[in-house]
């Protein structure tokens, strides 16, 4: 059986979050300044097309789950920058929420600096600077400064994506992380939804703490990453 969980950002694109979509009937994308993730409906040359279409000048575009294996079907236009596959996990036990030992603030337009500063020195994936606009993004500040972060993404019906989870590397093991994440499902949980989230296959560390939070695998999904060919 296939789930709209299958093929997220198309899912996300063309249900809740079409009001933000760019693209046409067969391939969309998020705008460049909230994320570069794409994705197509349908396995044939028009949706190929569309969505060739839609990779900017200068930048790259990120295509999960998107039907299966893409990489056969793409043209001399686009070049494939990388090529992984994540690991897509789902909450079935919601984690305790810790008692409150940090203030946790849910972030806005005045936190962006600090929260690209933050992403470019963590690399948790692709976060721009109207990415939080998509969803709840709480952070934990320790002396006047951005320690911890992560937020809500994709959208679809019956779903919400936990994203962008990273915690300053000179901040690490305190619990930070744990503590967004468990508000963040707790949240999602009360608006009758299930979380999910992706992390890639060789993070395994990554995978064994989203496991003691309560979330399972569900399935492997391919990543392409791709840019217009020069020339």
């Amino acid at each position: 059986m296939t789930s709209d969980l299958d093929n997220p950002a198309w899912s996300a694109l063309t249900t809740l979050q079409a009001h933000v979509a760019v693209g046409d009937s067969l391939a969309r994308r998020y705008p460049p300044d909230i994320a570069p993730i794409a994705g197509i409906g349908t396995r044939d040359r028009r949706a190929i097309d569309e969505l060739c279409a839609l990779v900017p000048d200068g930048d790259v575009l990120s295509l999960p789950g998107t039907l299966e294996e893409l990489a056969p079907l793409l043209p001399a236009s686009v070049r494939i920058t990388l090529q992984k596959r994540l690991v897509q996990m789902v909450s079935v036990h919601p984690p305790e929420v810790p008692s409150p030992s940090v203030d946790v603030s849910v972030l806005s337009d005045a936190d962006v600096p600090e929260m690209l500063s933050l992403v470019a020195l963590t690399h948790p994936g692709p976060f721009r600077p109207r990415t939080h606009t998509l969803g709840t993004y709480l952070g934990i500040h320790v002396e006047g400064r951005l320690a911890a972060m992560a937020g809500q993404r994709m959208h679809l019906p019956g779903w919400r994506e936990v994203s962008a989870v990273c915690t300053h590397p000179a901040l690490q093991g305190r619990g930070y992380a744990r503590t967004l994440i468990a508000r963040l499902v707790a949240a999602i949980r009360d608006e009758g939804l299930t979380p999910f989230l992706h992390v890639e296959e060789s993070n395994v560390r990554a995978q064994e703490v989203y496991a003691a939070l309560g979330f399972v695998e569900r399935k492997r999904l391919p990543l392409l990453v791709i840019e217009r060919a020069s020339g």
